[in-house]
């Protein structure tokens, strides 16, 4: 009983700071691990990729962009929030943005809950938009990692990489984490879910299928656009799980755009395949068309939305509606 009281006091503090150390070890092994790479190379081998090659990457990237974007119309739906769909459309779209490039807590809270406030809606509805959006996202990333994984893992050739069997295990979890959300929400007799004070208003069995669908495509167009840039040398499978661990990482970690992380990860799926500098400057290519070219279209797009309001209300925002779920 001590020991189980011992935790139960620890545990906040460990919660805390686990995933700063994590961060912390991450970097320290991407930090080891840039100082081995020719950088003159990667740089070389980034003006060697073909202008079709990369435009096609950022066509591929924009349509990754705008589908993750229509998450929040799930989310709008679901919650029945009095807001438009080109409004809901333009705010994701920024905020995804900020996402990618300054971490989810800038970009997919802190972003959301300024943008739509300002729209109007309530914080309590704001945040049940953003888990909507959160759901889908990792819902597509479950089924597709989760079959990659256990069809055909990708193999990763560094010391602290799991062996194959690990990742069809791991495989075999996510799958198992999907289909009970879709069990959930086509057999339930709830309409909403509640945990400490909070309601989330539960998708129905076609709409979960919906957003593990869209979540499914983004993730796979992104994968696409990282394969094209590779310009086909590897397997899409490979592109596709090493993507998808990347993805994880970055968000465990809390590294801001998973910097190091996506690279450290490619880097071992591809090692062997790929020229190291060949496989680093089609993830730098990668990263300036879906964070940097994003950002750049975000940056002025969130300015008029800050300016438009005050100037056609002389500054007084309006309050905000208390939406019921």
């Amino acid at each position: 009983m001590s020991s189980g009281r011992a935790l139960k006091r620890l545990w906040p503090h460990a919660r805390r700071w686990l995933p700063w150390l994590l961060a912390a070890a991450v970097l320290y092994l991407v930090a080891q691990q840039a100082r081995e790479v020719e950088w003159a190379r990667v740089w070389a081998s980034l003006r060697e990729l073909p202008l079709g090659v990369v435009s096609v990457s950022m066509a591929l990237a924009l349509c990754a962009h705008t589908l993750f974007s229509c998450y929040d119309l799930i989310g709008r739906r679901l919650v029945r929030a009095r807001i438009t769909r080109g409004r809901t459309l333009a705010v994701a779209a920024i905020a995804y943005a900020f996402n990618l490039n300054f971490g989810a807590l800038i970009g997919g809270v802190g972003m959301r809950l300024r943008l739509y406030t300002r729209a109007g809606l309530s914080a309590g509805t704001v945040g049940q938009i953003v888990t909507h959006s959160f759901i889908a996202n990792w819902l597509g990333w479950c089924w597709v990692l989760g079959t990659v994984l256990l069809v055909a893992p990708p193999p990763l050739r560094a010391p602290w990489a799991p062996d194959s069997g690990a990742l069809r295990a791991l495989g075999a979890v996510l799958l198992l984490v999907a289909v009970g959300y879709h069990a959930l929400c086509a057999f339930s007799e709830r309409k909403a879910l509640r945990w400490r004070g909070h309601t989330l208003p539960l998708a129905s069995g076609r709409v979960a299928l919906v957003q593990a669908a869209m979540g499914a495509t983004v993730w796979a167009l992104m994968a696409l656009s990282l394969w094209n840039l590779l310009q086909g040398r590897v397997p899409y499978p490979t592109v596709l799980g090493a993507l998808l661990l990347a993805g994880v990482a970055g968000a465990l970690t809390h590294v801001p755009s998973g910097l190091g992380v996506l690279e450290s990860v490619v880097a071992a799926a591809l090692a062997g395949v790929v020229p190291l500098n060949e496989a680093l400057a089609a993830v730098l290519a990668y990263r300036a068309a879906h964070y940097l070219m994003p950002l750049a279209l975000a940056l002025p797009a969130y300015a008029w939305s800050e300016w438009r309001p005050a100037a056609r209300s002389g500054g007084a925002p309006r309050p905000p509606l208390d939406v019921p779920p």
